[in-house]
C-alpha cells in the first residue's frame, strides 16, 4: 500500500527551497492547470518510508536521490561514496534533506526526478492556440520511445 497520495488531478513536488532547481520547478508546476501539493523538505519532514517509495517509484536506489558531490556530504561522509545499506541512505535523507539531488514530481502514478528546469519548463508552458497537449507526464515517459 502506498503512503504517498497519488491523484491524477494533482501534481506533488518534493523539493528543497534552498535548491534553485527545486524553487524554479515548484514555480512552473504551480503555473500548471492541476492542483499542486508542494512539499518543501526544508520545512516538512519526509519519512523513511516516503523516501523509499519515491526511490522505488523512480526505479532508482535511495543513494541515487542523494547529492554525494555536495560539500556538506563530502565533509561529513567522505569523498568516496560510503558503502551503506538502504536504511543508512534513508537516514541521511531524513536527517539531511538538503542533500536531495533533484526535485521529485508525482503526476498521478508517474514519478519524475527533475534534473533541469529547462527540460521541465517546456512541458508545462502554455500551448499554442488550438493545439492539443498530452498530459504533463505522458510527454516525459513517451519522449524516448520514438
Amino acid at each position: 500500500m502506498s503512503v504517498i497520495s497519488q491523484n491524477k488531478r494533482k501534481i506533488t513536488i518534493y523539493y528543497h527551497s534552498d535548491n534553485s532547481i527545486g524553487k524554479q520547478v515548484y514555480a512552473y508546476t504551480n503555473a500548471s492547470d492541476k492542483k499542486l501539493l508542494g512539499v518543501d523538505i526544508s520545512r516538512t519532514k519526509v519519512t523513511g518510508t516516503q523516501w523509499a517509495e519515491l526511490a522505488n517509484g523512480l526505479g532508482i536506489g535511495i543513494m541515487d536521490l542523494i547529492n554525494t558531490d555536495a560539500p556538506s556530504f563530502i565533509q561529513k561522509h567522505g569523498k568516496n561514496k560510503p558503502v551503506l545499506e538502504a536504511h543508512d541512505w534513508i537516514k541521511i535523507l531524513v536527517n539531511e534533506p538538503q542533500l536531495l539531488k533533484y526535485p521529485v514530481v508525482l503526476d498521478g502514478k508517474n514519478y519524475l526526478q527533475i534534473k533541469s528546469v529547462a527540460e521541465f519548463k517546456k512541458y508545462i508552458e502554455p500551448d499554442s492556440v488550438g493545439l492539443e497537449k498530452e498530459p504533463l507526464i505522458k510527454q516525459f515517459t513517451d519522449e524516448g520511445k520514438s
